[in-house]
């Protein structure tokens, strides 16, 4: 199993936007320098709690700070961009960091988004998914386009640079709510990112991945699909838990609910948040272990996954937030990628021939004592 986080980032309003934006990119190469897989940034332009307005801007920039994790743009709202521009700035960004680069695309996160820029909201998901065909081509063929869309024409387009990943950089779409996500991942044999909100049946969401690709005549991969959890880690439930609780229900009742209009998925009142979302089974508050059972029903549940995704957040102190990562790494990460099983069966092998070596040691020390012994006494 591979790991990684996804980023909107969230950050509340009171904070300064500059100090945000670097803890950001330190954590990127904290979580590099841990081992993790994958990071994915998202693009929003509303609501004050997320201002990354160009993952790819952002990426650059923490590619800079990196060596091996790999960076996606989770996601790019297709819907508010021409395709060509698209195109152009994810094939240069392939080539800035080697192929280290994933494309995420989406049809916007925030319907406040929409409205600012005049799109309707019951149109955003086609207009993606046309724009979406169109990078597509320009990714894949040098043969001329000429199209149009909503706001954009092409005529006898074609991307010049073309992409240091063959035949693109891999190419994910993120799921909350709608199966259309799902859907287009299957039809065009994308990774599907599973955002965990509430109560969502994620086999459910897979069924419609493997329907769509079966359609296209393709065939869904399980280890494709990435399944994005709120995760924080302490070394102890209590500790955990009492490093989110406010910061988690402010950001359920100040953001998700009052900004976003999604209805919050338990009760309140917000001090008792985390323990509403621990029980529901949304949220793994707690230690490593906690994390590896959830993961471990998660993937039976499901029928299996190839990514799990920290859905970031700050309901911690910095420093509590980047302690859950590590804490991640050191114990969760082995336990699951099957790192610890040499170890373990060395030292069985071990303790099992531990009272049998210790006698030969014994034996052996008694024997160099011997012939020191007699050396010394020239015999």
């Amino acid at each position: 199993m591979r790991f990684g986080a996804f980023l909107a980032p969230f950050h509340h309003p009171r904070e300064n936007p500059t100090l945000a934006l670097e803890r950001d990119l330190d954590l990127i190469a904290h979580l590099d320098h841990l081992g993790f897989d994958e990071v994915w940034v998202g693009e929003h332009h509303s609501t004050g709690w997320e201002y990354i307005s160009s993952p790819e801007i952002f990426l650059a920039v923490a590619a800079e700070r990196t060596r091996n994790i790999r960076l996606g743009t989770g996601a790019v709202s297709l819907t508010y961009h021409h395709p060509l521009m698209v195109a152009d700035r994810i094939v240069l960004l392939d080539h800035l960091t080697r192929g280290r680069v994933n494309l995420g695309v989406g049809p916007g996160g925030h319907l406040s988004d929409a409205a600012m820029l005049g799109v309707a909201a019951s149109g955003i998901r086609e207009q993606m998914e046309r724009n979406l065909e169109v990078i597509l081509h320009l990714l894949t063929s040098t043969e001329p386009i000429t199209t149009s869309g909503p706001g954009w024409e092409l005529h006898d387009a074609v991307l010049q640079l073309r992409p240091y990943q063959r035949p693109h950089p891999p190419l994910a779409i993120p799921s909350l709510e709608s199966p259309f996500g799902m859907a287009l991942a299957g039809r065009l044999g994308a990774a599907p990112l599973s955002l965990f909100f509430g109560s969502a049946d994620l086999a459910a969401q897979w069924a419609i991945t493997e329907q769509a690709a079966e359609r296209a005549g393709r065939v869904a991969k399980r280890s494709d699909w990435r399944v994005v959890v709120p995760v924080h880690l302490a070394e102890s439930r209590e500790q955990a838990i009492e490093e989110v609780r406010t910061g988690s229900g402010e950001w359920l009742f100040d953001y998700v609910q009052a900004l976003t209009g999604r209805p919050a998925p338990v009760a309140g009142p917000p001090d008792v948040v985390v323990e509403q979302m621990i029980e529901a089974g949304s949220w793994v508050i707690g230690t490593p272990d906690d994390l590896v059972a959830f993961i471990r029903g998660l993937a039976e549940r499901t029928g299996g996954f190839g990514t799990f995704l920290v859905w970031g957040h700050e309901w911690a102190a910095p420093e509590a937030t980047r302690r859950s990562y590590e804490l991640l790494a050191r114990h969760v990460m082995p336990e699951l990628q099957g790192s610890l099983d040499g170890l373990r069966a060395s030292g069985v092998v071990a303790r099992g021939k531990a009272a049998d070596l210790h006698e030969q040691r014994i034996a052996g020390v008694e024997a160099a004592r011997d012939r020191n012994t007699r050396e010394r006494e020239g015999r």
